[in-house]
């Protein structure tokens, strides 16, 4: 029998394809997951609303589940929608990320509210990706403040990927021991409250669960999925992921494209 008791998942470029979709193979080893009682997490940079989708097309809302939200900053069952955890961004830290963000060339900052994303600039092409990939629309406005009237789990950055990675690095220089700054991809620097990751949110989750860390499987592809990579007892990385990622997984398996998560599943979760 499996030691492991629980899988975490990223989504793009790990638990779903370039189309966009899950794999029937991928869906299929899963659900057998889910029909073991193990407890399967959906670790995501995405808004709740961006995941939901996800999280229904593998049966979560019928057999239960996890998501977590915007790189950790939220936790929720999925079935009943209860928060189990959450962080914040500092509120007195919003005037000068949003002053930051202004400093970098070809970029806008994104501000995901309810159902909407709010921007300074809609034509930015990956603003729009964003709004496509989360199913959620863009919402222009003149002056982000205007509709900062609540805590933010997470500001996004998104431009041009030739510039965003040497901002990335200075912006979390700039904000060392006051903010989180990663890449979730070449186009966005994601901005996340202090000592929030991927790692850190599925620790209070399975600690909540009863489930230790060497029986926790994470697969990801991406910069922020590394911290739960190394956490997990099994850290995986996907085939199409990052050089960084797989230099740090346990076990690299193929690519989203051809059934990473399923092979996963396959070697060393079934019976």
């Amino acid at each position: 029998m499996s030691k492991y008791k629980a899988i975490a998942l990223d989504i793009d470029g790990t638990l779903i394809n370039s189309k966009k979709e899950i794999t029937p193979r991928v869906l299929q080893k899963i659900q057998k997951l889910q029909e073991k009682g193990v407890a399967v997490i959906i670790a995501s940079g995405r808004p709740p609303h961006g995941i939901a989708h996800v999280a229904k097309a593998l049966g979560m809302d019928r057999n239960g589940g996890y998501v977590s939200a915007f790189n950790g900053g939220k936790i929720i069952e999925f079935q009943t929608g209860e928060v189990k955890y959450q962080a914040t961004v500092p509120e007195e830290l919003r005037d000068e990320i949003i002053r930051y963000a202004h400093t970098i060339p070809e970029s806008t900052i994104l501000l995901h509210g309810d159902g909407v994303i709010y921007t300074e600039d809609d034509t930015n092409e990956y603003a729009r990706f964003e709004s496509d990939i989360v199913r959620m629309p863009l919402k222009k406005v003149e002056d982000l403040h205007e509709v900062i009237d609540y805590p933010a789990n997470k500001y996004l950055i998104t431009g041009n990927p030739e510039l965003m990675p040497e901002y990335s690095k200075k912006m979390a220089k700039h904000f060392e021991g006051r903010l989180n700054i990663m890449q979730s991809a070449p186009f966005f620097i994601e901005v996340i409250p202090p000592g929030v990751d991927k790692a850190e949110s599925l620790a209070k989750l399975i600690a909540m669960l009863g489930i230790k860390r060497e029986e926790l499987v994470a697969c990801g592809d991406g910069e922020n999925d590394l911290g739960m990579i190394r956490y997990a007892g099994l850290g995986v990385a996907m085939e199409n992921g990052e050089d960084c990622v797989k230099e740090a997984a346990d076990f690299v398996t193929t690519s989203c494209e051809n059934d990473g998560v399923a092979n996963v599943i396959e070697k060393f979760m079934e019976d």
